[in-house]
């Protein structure tokens, strides 16, 4: 059993650990299927709209790793915007980062900038 929960604790501190709670997606066609998936789900879904080039958004990846290893049964999504600008423009998204939370398919909020506080109270409010 000591060895279960040293291997547990490990888990926890290693980022590779964290970060694998936060799905990206590289394709159009991927996104699309999971997100049509999702709309089967009452789970809330926080997509995360960034760019490599964009300070606020390194700012916030370790903040995102942090909710994503705390609200383990939310999913978090991050799509970069030069990547599949098709997604952020579906989305209406204009700065960096923006973070829509969606649930069944439907947006139901959404926040502009690295606004750690703001982004944890609406998932605090929309994750039941």
């Amino acid at each position: 059993m000591g060895g279960n929960l040293s291997n547990m604790e490990h888990g926890h501190t290693s980022a590779k650990s964290l970060s694998s709670h936060i799905l990206t997606f590289h394709s159009t066609a991927k996104w699309k299927a999971y997100f049509d998936a999702s709309k089967e789900t009452n789970k809330l879904m926080v997509i995360e709209f960034t760019a490599a080039w964009c300070g606020p958004c390194k700012y916030m990846d370790p903040i995102i790793q942090d909710f994503a290893a705390k609200y383990i049964k939310v999913d978090f999504i991050k799509i970069d915007v030069d990547e599949l600008m098709s997604i952020s423009q579906e989305f209406q998204v204009q700065a960096m980062p923006t973070f829509i939370l969606m649930k069944k398919g439907k947006v139901v909020d959404k926040v502009v900038g690295a606004k750690k506080e703001e982004l944890e109270k609406l998932i605090e409010k929309h994750q039941n």
